[in-house]
C-alpha cells in the first residue's frame, strides 16, 4: 500500500491514526513537529502526509506551504487533519497547498476514505 507520514505533536492522535492506517495495510512514519515533517517528507519519499495544524514551532499551514512550494515535495499530497474547523481555516489550508481537510475527531471510515481518494488523485478541498 502507501507510505504515509503522520505529522502531529499529539502522541494520542498519532497512535490512533497509525493503528487505523496500519490495519488498512499502509506503512506509517511519524513526525512530531512541522520542521520534522518537512525533513521526513524530503528524506523518505512518502506517498501522502497527514498534517496537524496546531503544533509548536512551524505550524501545519507553514509546513504544508513549504512542501507544496518545494520542487522536491510539491507532488506529495497533504491532508490537513486538525481541530480547526472554521471555513477560513479550510480556505487557508487549500491556499497553502493541501488537497484535503479533515476536522478532528476523525472516524476510521472518514480517514480511510479520504486517504483512498487522495491517493487515487482526487482533490478534496
Amino acid at each position: 500500500m502507501a507510505k504515509i507520514l503522520i505529522v502531529d505533536d499529539s502522541p494520542t492522535e498519532t497512535y490512533k491514526f497509525r493503528q487505523i492506517l496500519e490495519k488498512a495495510g499502509h506503512e506509517v512514519l511519524e513526525a512530531h513537529s512541522g520542521e520534522d515533517g518537512v525533513k521526513m517528507t524530503k528524506a523518505n519519499f512518502v506517498d501522502l502526509v497527514l498534517m496537524d495544524v496546531v503544533m509548536p514551532g512551524l505550524n501545519g499551514f507553514q509546513a504544508t506551504r513549504q512542501l507544496s512550494k518545494d520542487a522536491a515535495t510539491s507532488e506529495v499530497p497533504v491532508i490537513i487533519v486538525t481541530t480547526k474547523d472554521q471555513e477560513t481555516d479550510r480556505v487557508w489550508g487549500k491556499r497553502q497547498g493541501a488537497v484535503g481537510y479533515l476536522t478532528k475527531p476523525v472516524t476510521d471510515t472518514v480517514l480511510l476514505k479520504a486517504v483512498e481518494r487522495v491517493l487515487s488523485g482526487e482533490v478534496l478541498v
